[in-house]
């Protein structure tokens, strides 16, 4: 649950600022009558993803056994390479976010039907999202009950409405930057742990082998097993196992310390005055409106 929660917090976040920029791009040109078109546009995005969320895991369920750890170990492997590809997108692209889509909008107004135009610009924008959100919720209830993920999600999503509404409605400056440096790192924790209980799902069925398992046996450290709350954070999170393989100690390794490294290796110093925290002003009217609400470290627009 707790694993599903933070996932949610960090892609409902994303989609908050996508949302606040364009929110606040319509209020700038004095366009507040496109609202409901956009958020139409976020609705239906939401409503699919959910829709094929709840499809995926439905048909896993009714599988027989071998076929579903097979699914399972599929879905885990296709989750972690887009959790990576997410994680280095957000870091290489977050200062042109707010830029980009006020662009795409402003391109959308000029086009025959603005309404239509809007709809598909807010839609596109967030169906991206939820569809990561959905993937990484199924994910996470290879390891955990249906009704736990869900909660942990629901859960997630209002702590992340909770903080896009003090960013855009409050003005609140909150530091985005290490906000996504830490859940990137957790994210990163997250992928591994499902790239080691992929391993272990075609070892359970006998489509990959092992040559020494297990390594070491913490199962009689009952808080360890997933048997506690702890142990079944751990296990959620990390892909903690108490008998590992070697097979599966090696991919975890090897996912952790290289794609860890990257991840939070010091970056080329920008130029000064191009970092800070997100700041979303509530001024209506303003030529800073739309570029207030940034990626980490984005300079406004002057």
């Amino acid at each position: 649950m707790i694993t599903a929660m933070l996932i949610m917090i960090r892609e409902g976040v994303e989609a908050a600022l996508i949302v606040a920029v364009l929110a606040v791009y319509l209020r700038r040109i004095d366009r507040p009558d496109l609202r409901r078109d956009m958020w139409r546009g976020i609705a239906a995005a939401t409503v699919i993803a959910s829709i094929g969320g709840v499809v995926i895991h439905s048909t896993l369920g009714d599988l027989p056994e071998v076929a579903e750890l097979r699914a399972y170990a599929g879905i885990g492997l296709f989750a972690a390479a887009v959790l990576t590809w997410m994680v280095f997108w957000m870091r290489a692209n977050a200062r042109g976010l707010s830029s980009g889509l006020r662009e795409r909008m402003s391109a959308a107004l000029s086009a025959g039907n603005v309404r239509l135009a809007v709809f598909t610009v807010a839609f596109v924008a967030v169906i991206r999202e939820m569809l990561e959100a959905a993937l990484f919720l199924v994910a996470t209830a290879t390891t955990d009950s249906g009704g736990r993920v869900l909660l942990g999600g629901v859960i997630g999503i209002a702590i992340a409405v909770a903080i896009g509404v003090v960013t855009s409605v409050a003005g609140r400056r909150l530091p985005m930057r290490a906000f996504f440096r830490v859940t990137g790192a957790v994210v990163i924790l997250f992928a591994a742990g499902l790239l080691a209980r992929a391993v272990l799902y075609l070892q359970e069925i006998g489509d990959v082998g092992s040559l020494w398992a297990p390594v070491y046996d913490l199962s009689r450290h009952r808080w360890l097993t997933d048997h506690t709350a702890f142990g079944e954070f751990l296990t959620g999170m990390v892909g903690w196992d108490p008998t590992p393989s070697l097979e599966q100690v090696l991919v975890w390794l090897g996912y952790v310390l290289p794609i860890g490294w990257m991840f939070l290796r010091e970056r080329t110093p920008v130029r000064s005055g191009t970092s800070g925290p997100v700041a979303v002003t509530g001024t209506a009217g303003t030529a800073s409106d739309a570029a207030s609400v940034s990626a980490p470290g984005q300079r406004p627009d002057r």
